[in-house]
C-alpha cells in the first residue's frame, strides 16, 4: 500500500466512521461524511475547496492539503477544534451566512 493510499484510507475512516459517531454525542451541526468533508476540506483551502480541488477531491487534493484536512479532522475529535466554528467558516467561504447566522 502506498503512502497515498494510506493518506485516503485514513480521510474515509475519519469522515465516514470516526466523526458521523461522534456527532451526537459532541452536538456537532452536521452528520453525515460529505459534510464533515466540505467542512474539512473548506479550511484546509481557505475557500471553497470545487475551485482549487477537481472531484473528487479525495484522488485530487495534493497530499498536503489532504494532510492539513485530515489533522484539522483529528483535531476536532480531540476536541482542539470547535467543529461548529468550523463550519461556520466553511459556510461563511461559500457565502452562505447571514448575519443571524453570526
Amino acid at each position: 500500500m502506498t503512502d497515498r493510499d494510506l493518506l485516503e484510507q485514513r480521510w474515509f475512516a475519519l469522515t465516514r466512521e470516526e466523526m458521523p459517531a461522534a456527532a451526537p454525542a459532541r452536538h456537532w451541526p452536521v452528520r453525515f461524511d460529505h459534510c464533515f468533508q466540505r467542512i474539512l476540506l473548506d479550511n484546509a483551502c481557505g475557500q471553497p475547496w470545487r475551485e482549487v480541488i477537481a472531484a473528487p477531491a479525495y484522488r485530487n487534493a495534493d497530499a498536503e492539503l489532504l494532510e492539513r484536512a485530515i489533522t484539522l479532522g483529528e483535531r476536532a475529535l480531540a476536541g482542539d477544534e470547535d467543529l461548529a466554528e468550523l463550519n461556520r467558516e466553511s459556510l461563511r467561504l461559500r457565502g452562505k451566512l447571514t448575519e443571524r447566522d453570526n
